[in-house]
């Protein structure tokens, strides 16, 4: 039988090797840590998110089929099994990837987004995902040691996503996957109502935890100030180059997503453009001209701002799976 051109071939699906990961990490975990509830995906600098885990088991990423290795300073290789909270219960049991994969280290999108649908096969059902972000919304400003600012992601732009390189282009990991995936109700309303909820019971300053909007672009470069301009006129409260693969895969695994995002840095984005045109017929006419200094980011600024505040992110995505552990209940 024929195909017309208007009936899509059928496509393969990825052959990716779910059961060697698995039985990899069920051979090395205890019993009551082989089904993680929640699974956590720590940005940069924020791997210290493993000391809240009690019971805790590594499996270097070395030991896993299917997985990469990161290469971005502040971000470990390898994912943690453990237990968070207590009380009168031993715990919830979470998995959280100590370092991400990014697109621009080179990683296809399918080790990018291998780790998340293991978590799924796993048995996750949420999935809190951290980063480092770029503000460029003057009104979120750049977390300090005094004001710790995080945003609660509510929607994205993805600039790949729209220009040719979405995660989702080729076979699906799964015949059972819708070929158009919906992504307007990518973030969970009932997880980041925990959000809120943990930073009052963490009695975080009102101005500690923002809503916004997260643009995604492939990196590695930081944005010039056009780019800064041209994101937060399309919406846009903040930038970085991570985490739209890993929410996609989620929800297309079918997982309910809280994003997490700590703002590091301020993008540079002048009022104005200095005119070298006019510093040079100032220079001829005789006048003192002096040179403004240029300022730019550094991921050396971001990860020492990471460091600083992943304690407080530590307690307030430890509360969020404490509350949804009680809803659960």
């Amino acid at each position: 039988m024929e195909i017309s051109p208007t009936q899509p071939k059928e496509q393969a699906s990825l052959n990716l090797p779910f059961e060697a990961t698995i039985s990899s990490i069920l051979a090395s975990v205890p019993d009551k840590l082989k089904r993680p509830r929640v699974g956590i995906v720590c940005g940069s600098g924020l791997s210290g998110l493993v000391e809240t885990l009690k019971e805790v088991v590594l499996i270097p990423y070395d030991n896993l089929a299917g997985f990469a290795q990161s290469t971005v300073h502040g971000h470990k290789s390898a994912l943690a099994f453990g237990l968070i909270g207590g009380g009168r219960n031993e715990g919830i049991p979470v998995v959280a990837m100590l370092g991400r994969f990014h697109y621009y280290e080179g990683h296809d999108f399918h080790t990018v987004m291998y780790p998340v649908r293991v978590m799924a096969r796993l048995g996750v059902k949420d999935i809190i995902i951290t980063n480092a972000s770029g503000s460029l919304n003057p009104k979120i400003p750049v977390g300090t040691s005094k004001s710790p600012n995080f945003v609660v992601v509510h929607d994205h732009i993805g600039l790949p996503n729209l220009t040719g390189e979405n995660p989702l282009i080729g076979p699906q990991a799964s015949p059972s996957f819708p070929r158009f995936l919906p992504l307007s109700d990518a973030y969970s309303p009932v997880l980041r109502r925990y959000a809120f909820l943990a930073a009052h019971d963490l009695s975080l300053d009102d101005d500690a935890l923002a809503e916004g909007t997260y643009a995604w672009v492939s990196g590695p470069t930081y944005e010039t100030p056009a780019e800064g301009r041209f994101l937060r006129s399309a919406g846009a409260d903040l930038v970085g180059m991570s985490t739209i693969p890993e929410v996609v895969a989620a929800r297309e695994e079918g997982m309910n997503v809280l994003v997490l995002s700590l703002v590091t840095n301020f993008v540079v984005i002048p009022e104005h453009y200095r005119s070298i045109k006019e510093e040079v017929a100032a220079e001829l006419a005789g006048k003192r001209v002096e040179l403004p200094k240029i300022p730019v980011v550094s991921h050396e600024e971001v990860l020492t701002i990471s460091k600083q505040k992943a304690g407080v992110m530590k307690k307030l995505v430890s509360r969020v799976i404490e509350l949804s552990g009680q809803q659960q209940a």
